[in-house]
């Protein structure tokens, strides 16, 4: 009996050893997956490879929302059809280099009309004369009231001549290396200022940063207007400034530059519409 007392306690012993501790009647072991007939959820829960992806409800596409009317005169880059690349830095003047290949077409920047055209290719190293070393140009009064200033030009379309109508995007020339770019690439000088008399060359090379709004008319926002940092400009310096930067030549004949009146703030001898 003794014996038999022992075999029986180390059973227990035993069983008490490997069976899970636990409240008598409860069983602590992980509960089965339930299985039902259909499968479904409780089958996707038990089998991650019968898991069906759910679709999202149908909805609308995202709405494209326009670029905000800063002004309202409607601006195109000047270089049309051809990759172009430009600097956005002061380089002695206020104006800027738009490299492209020669030929590209140089288009007009906003509706308005032709102010001058220079047809011939006039600069010569030998006397660096500051009125011809854009080369060939064309500028364009817009109906913004600003003038911009296409220069070092291939060539100038046929028809294109002072006074004549323009729309944005209209072709005006062809880019080149005439003027003082002709041991360069290829390449667009591009200014903006207010229109002068002819005489008065260095207004029209460039007096307002253009780069922010090449980078706007570029970039798809068509109507950032440079016409107010113009008026501005043209309200602190006069209508008519004076030579400062870049203005001698090397001609042996001093070069005779045309020095405004004294009263060279008066706005009704250039007059800019004011639309």
């Amino acid at each position: 009996m003794r014996r038999l007392a022992a075999l029986t306690s180390a059973a227990c012993l035993a069983a008490a050893c490997s069976a899970p501790a636990g409240v008598a009647g409860v069983s602590t072991l992980p509960p089965a997956p339930p299985v039902t007939s259909g499968g479904g959820a409780a089958t996707a829960a038990a089998d991650p490879s019968h898991m069906v992806a759910v679709a999202p409800p149908p909805g609308d596409a995202p709405v494209r929302l326009p670029p905000p009317t800063l002004s309202r005169f409607t601006y195109k880059f000047p270089v049309k059809g051809c990759r172009a690349s430009y600097s956005r830095k002061l380089l002695v003047l206020p104006k800027t280099t738009i490299w492209a290949g020669k030929g590209c077409a140089f288009v007009s920047p906003v509706d308005g009309v032709v102010h001058e055209v220079n047809v011939k290719n006039l600069w010569k190293p030998s006397t660096d004369r500051g009125a011809d070393r854009e080369g060939r140009f064309v500028s364009v009064l817009g109906d913004d009231g600003v003038l911009y200033l296409g220069g070092h030009l291939d060539s100038v379309e046929p028809g294109v001549r002072a006074g004549t109508h323009v729309k944005a995007g209209q072709q005006l020339g062809r880019i080149g290396n005439s003027g003082n770019a002709r041991d360069m690439a290829s390449n667009l000088y591009f200014a903006v200022s207010w229109p002068t008399p002819s005489q008065y060359w260095w207004v029209r090379r460039g007096m307002v940063e253009p780069w922010p709004y090449l980078d706007a008319w570029y970039d798809g926002n068509a109507t950032l207007s440079p016409r107010k940092a113009t008026l501005a400009m043209r309200k602190h310096v006069g209508a008519l400034p004076r030579c400062v930067q870049l203005c001698s030549s090397k001609s042996p004949v001093p070069a005779r530059e045309t020095k405004p009146p004294k009263d060279d703030t008066d706005d009704t001898r250039v007059v800019i519409p004011l639309n």
